[in-house]
């Protein structure tokens, strides 16, 4: 069975990553980059200062959790399941930008599992504010983990696996956070 699932993952990496082209290779390869997504985490940061004021400072601490959470169980998945990235397969012809190959080992993805934290926390404290927020988010989180495949370092399965893993980690934090947001609002009598 893990042999068969094995194969349908190549089957569909190898068919994903063949979607090339050299006009998108370095827009995947910089989107691939936190650091050009800068303007955005700051367009998300005003939507939360908006809305929780004071407590934005809990949120970023939240967040903060959150994504140290998610990467650091990123890589204890990597240590433990030894699964080498597509780009480091022998014998597997695979599309690489700028030859750039990742680390060793790819299950899972930690690029697929911290953009979905980030989306799922910020649609669970914003849900209720801006109605139909979750597309963008969703679709940004979609888009990142595609990237990594793009670029020849995660199998289809690393990324649905960061997916899930990311997801849960976001929506636990939002979760605890609002329970953290409610008490501190009641207590302090501040408006969030």
């Amino acid at each position: 069975m893990i042999t068969f699932l094995n194969d349908i993952d190549r089957s569909f990496f190898l068919f994903l990553n063949g979607l090339n082209s050299p006009f998108l290779d370095p827009v995947m390869f910089s989107a691939s980059k936190s650091i050009i997504w800068l303007p955005l985490y700051l367009f998300f940061l005003f939507f939360i200062i908006r809305q929780y004021k004071w407590q934005t400072l809990v949120v970023l601490l939240f967040a903060a959790i959150m994504l140290t959470i998610s990467d650091q169980l990123c890589n204890l998945s990597k240590d433990f399941f030894q699964r080498l990235r597509p780009s480091n397969e022998p014998g597997l012809t695979v599309h690489l930008v700028y030859a750039y190959k990742g680390g060793l080992m790819g299950f899972y993805s930690g690029h697929a599992s911290n953009s979905f934290a980030i989306a799922v926390f910020l649609i669970m404290l914003l849900k209720k504010y801006y109605r139909y927020f979750f597309i963008p988010l969703i679709l940004w989180a979609l888009f990142m983990s595609y990237t990594r495949i793009y670029l020849g370092v995660h199998y289809p399965g690393d990324i649905f696996a960061g997916i899930i893993v990311g997801s849960l980690i976001g929506y636990l934090s939002g979760k605890a956070f609002l329970n953290v947001s409610g008490r501190l609002s009641k207590s302090r009598k501040f408006p969030t």
